[in-house]
């Protein structure tokens, strides 16, 4: 994000109560509801030129997101929060190297084991080895 969007800044982690992480056919991450569910991820304040550039990134005008306005609980308050919600349904396998790349962020945000743990078993090998930053093979 901070490569994408260099005047976004973070307000703070995030939790959305009643969806869950999947991964869709197209083997990116989205999120669908779920009673009982919660999905961890930190919200951004962006202006004009920084939601352009995620647009783009996420590749809006190909129909593969929708964008939705949901409350998340940010700092004990609710918020609300613009998602990107992959349009595509059904679960699918990630990406070579995506789920690592998830995983990471997790730990460095702080989130909580079993959140992360949830997220590990996205992994098509189930491998959760070392963090590619405990290692330095990460920028």
């Amino acid at each position: 994000m901070g490569m994408r969007c260099p005047g976004a800044t973070v307000v703070g982690t995030a939790a959305l109560r009643g969806w869950r992480f999947v991964v869709t056919r197209d083997g990116v991450g989205s999120i669908a509801r779920r009673p009982g569910a919660v999905v961890h991820g930190v919200l951004w304040r962006v202006g004009p030129r920084d939601l352009a550039a995620v647009n783009a990134y996420e590749d809006l005008d190909s129909g593969l997101y929708t964008r939705r306005f949901l409350p998340v609980r940010c700092d004990g308050r609710l918020a609300p929060a613009l998602l990107y919600i992959a349009r595509s349904r059904g679960r699918g396998t990630p990406r070579p190297g995506y789920m690592s790349v998830v995983v990471e962020a997790a730990h460095e945000w702080g989130f909580p084991d079993r959140y992360i743990r949830s997220l590990q078993r996205w992994s098509p090998s189930g491998w959760r080895g070392a963090r590619i930053k405990d290692v330095g093979e990460f920028g």
